[in-house]
């Protein structure tokens, strides 16, 4: 597969009650598509992959597959707290049509970095798909350090990176890293802007949910070097950022999305539906970025 740059979101997952919402996911990927969105992640963190069960994940990433019909890449969600089921899983998404797995850390059970070399060449030999390295140390208790990464990048099915702190020096660790084959992707929405104008590849994307032509032109913007045009589009989706922050993920996206007509705003337990207090401001951010958010006109 093509090298992955520029927007990529991590689609929330629409429910009715107990069970999936397809024609609200349905809606939610042609809004993606619509918007300039260039690969989408099915069942990561934002899409409650924790909450799924393996028929759910299948039957979702499978129902995604069809209806991208090849135009953009599909990303799995699929790393666990073991690898043995991380590579099951993976392999599930290759049945499924993904083209590539992003695999997070496994959480909880804290590996060195040796295990966690072991655990993503195991995923990247056994699995049968491309990997992303997904490292999120908030979500996971577990930090994939950047001496880790440049080994772990030499591995052929290994093809990218995620990575979700936010702090300068790190950043710069890990576009270091970067080359031909292997991506350096922000995880972070309210920092990508600087992470792309200092060299990463694009970003995987809560806010493009919402917003996906504005994160477009703000990919755009950032990796032709447009540092004015990429702080522009970044400053308009600043109070977004903020509002998505404002209860855990995906609880303020889902919300978001029901307010534009997709899908309910409630996610499985334990999370609860987003809090009566945030919700004018959720409103006036909605209304605001209205401006910002036209059709994107260019091929995705």
């Amino acid at each position: 597969m093509k090298k992955l740059v520029g927007c990529i979101c991590a689609l929330a997952t629409p429910f009715d009650g107990a069970a999936l919402d397809l024609p609200a996911f349905a809606a939610l990927i042609d809004h993606q598509l619509d918007g300039g969105t260039q690969a989408l992640v099915v069942a990561g963190s934002t899409g409650e992959a924790h909450a799924l069960n393996e028929a759910e994940f299948d039957r979702l990433l499978g129902f995604c597959v069809e209806r991208v019909a090849g135009r953009v890449p599909v990303l799995a969600g699929t790393g666990t707290a073991n690898t043995h089921k991380t590579i099951l899983a993976t392999r599930r998404a290759r049945a499924a049509g993904a083209d590539a797995a992003l695999v997070v850390t496994p959480y909880y059970v804290r590996p060195t970095q040796d295990g966690l070399f072991a655990h993503f060449a195991a995923v990247a030999d056994e699995g049968g798909l491309p990997v992303v390295l997904y490292n999120v140390p908030s979500r996971t208790g577990c930090d994939l350090l950047p001496a880790t990464v440049a080994r772990l990048a030499g591995h052929e099915r290994i093809i990218g990176l995620k990575e979700a702190r936010a702090d300068a020096q790190r950043i710069g660790d890990v576009v270091a890293l970067k080359r031909v084959d292997f991506a350096v992707l922000s995880g972070d929405d309210a920092t990508c802007a600087d992470a792309m104008l200092g060299g990463a590849d694009g970003v995987v994307s809560v806010a493009a949910n919402v917003a996906p032509a504005a994160m477009r032109a703000l990919c755009d913007a950032a990796l032709r070097g447009d540092a004015a045009g990429a702080k522009a589009c970044d400053a308009a989706l600043t109070d977004l950022y903020t509002l998505l922050g404002a209860e855990p993920n995906p609880i303020p996206v889902k919300w978001c999305l029901h307010e534009l007509g997709l899908g309910s705003p409630e996610p499985r337990l334990p999370l609860l539906t987003l809090g009566a207090a945030h919700h004018a401001r959720a409103r006036q951010v909605l209304d605001a970025l209205r401006p910002v958010q036209p059709r994107h006109s260019g091929a995705a």
